[in-house]
């Protein structure tokens, strides 16, 4: 048993995605850190901050560097963060006289935050081509079956006959414009955090941009011209496009359900979920599971805006509020949209005789 669903043994098989979970992992947010500090040590010496050798030792003790997590685990309950710990054991690999050039002029939320953006950059990939495979499976259902007519419903109540077609662009096109939002998005996102201790990085004087310019670049992440340590709202915007897409994909979920009723018969799921007292049933679960989902993320992105209430130059209140919410969101949207590219796979509209 565990306290999410997102891993649980058996509720994963419908709720999980492996391949998302994986970039929020312990192995995954180690490694990211670890990249953080290399770049950080190279940077510093190609600027004449640190020695030369002090980098290159910090790379090849950094490389086969194996953590205590258990040490990990008791600083988190102490410094309330990971980094203080991880540092002293970083430092004690790395040993005299060069420990005191790991981590030099950075602060612990420059470290997290900037693992986060790492690890984003491969989840929004991910996200991003499985919105253009549904995309583009919608619009192969649609050149099939869109001249079918279907009972346009308005308030729950029927209206007048409507296209295929026009169902399944309601369906399409939002995520579409879902995908060009993506990419605004990414721009606030995938940034370097490196402010040092207030986001003055005042340790590095005149060198603090040219280290930032190598940092940003050797990460593959974009330099900001100050830090944002504070300064929420490209983390919120990707909660909110999160929320946006389960949401959208929400729509589609409930209006499938709706339509596959026993009663109505509009459309056909090839395969569904089974009754225990049932077997003739063909349970849409895959709908309901998009209409779950959008509702939950819908939930958890308030709980995001309210991390916007960074107050001063750090919070420890509101930043820990995010490392609650937006990994579930995260898995979530992967989920959902696992279940759609399922549920289309699965959905052809009925055509009527006569």
């Amino acid at each position: 048993m565990t306290v999410t669903p997102f891993d649980h043994p058996f509720l994963s098989g419908l709720l999980g995605d492996e391949e998302i979970a994986a970039s929020f992992s312990t192995k995954a947010d180690i490694e990211a850190m670890l990249a953080f500090e290399m770049a950080l040590a190279r940077a510093e010496a190609d600027e004449g901050v640190i020695p030369a050798e002090a980098a290159e030792l910090i790379a090849a003790k950094l490389a086969t560097f194996g953590p205590d997590v258990a040490g990990l685990r008791e600083g988190v309950t102490r410094d309330g963060v990971v980094i203080p710990a991880l540092v002293r054991q970083l430092r004690a690999a790395v040993g005299e006289p060069h420990s005191a050039h790991v981590h030099f002029g950075a602060t612990s939320q420059d470290v997290i935050d900037t693992s986060l953006a790492l690890r984003l950059k491969s989840v929004v990939g991910v996200l991003d081509a499985r919105l253009g495979a549904l995309i583009e499976a919608l619009s192969q259902i649609e050149a099939r079956d869109g001249d079918i007519q279907t009972m346009g419903h308005t308030r729950m109540q029927a209206a007048i006959p409507v296209s295929a077609a026009r169902k399944i662009a309601s369906w399409r096109e939002p995520l579409e414009r879902h995908r060009e939002r993506l990419e605004a998005v990414k721009g606030d996102v995938l940034v370097l955090h490196f402010g040092g201790a207030a986001g003055t990085l005042e340790k590095l004087g005149d060198k603090s941009g040219a280290v930032t310019q190598r940092l940003a670049g050797a990460l593959g992440l974009r330099a900001l011209a100050r830090p944002r340590h504070n300064e929420r709202d490209g983390v919120v915007a990707l909660a909110s496009w999160l929320s946006m897409v389960t949401g959208s994909l929400g729509k589609m979920g409930q209006d499938i359900a709706l339509m596959a009723q026993s009663a109505v018969g509009e459309v056909k799921l090839a395969s569904g979920g089974g009754s225990s007292a049932m077997p003739h049933k063909v349970n849409p679960v895959g709908a309901e599971t998009l209409v779950a989902l959008a509702r939950f993320n819908a939930t958890l992105v308030a709980g995001m805006h309210q991390s916007l209430v960074h107050e001063n130059e750090r919070s420890g209140a509101a930043w820990t509020l995010e490392w609650l919410l937006l990994p579930q969101m995260t898995v979530a949207t992967g989920a959902s949209l696992n279940n759609a590219q399922a549920l289309i796979a699965s959905l052809s509209f009925a055509r009527t005789s006569g």
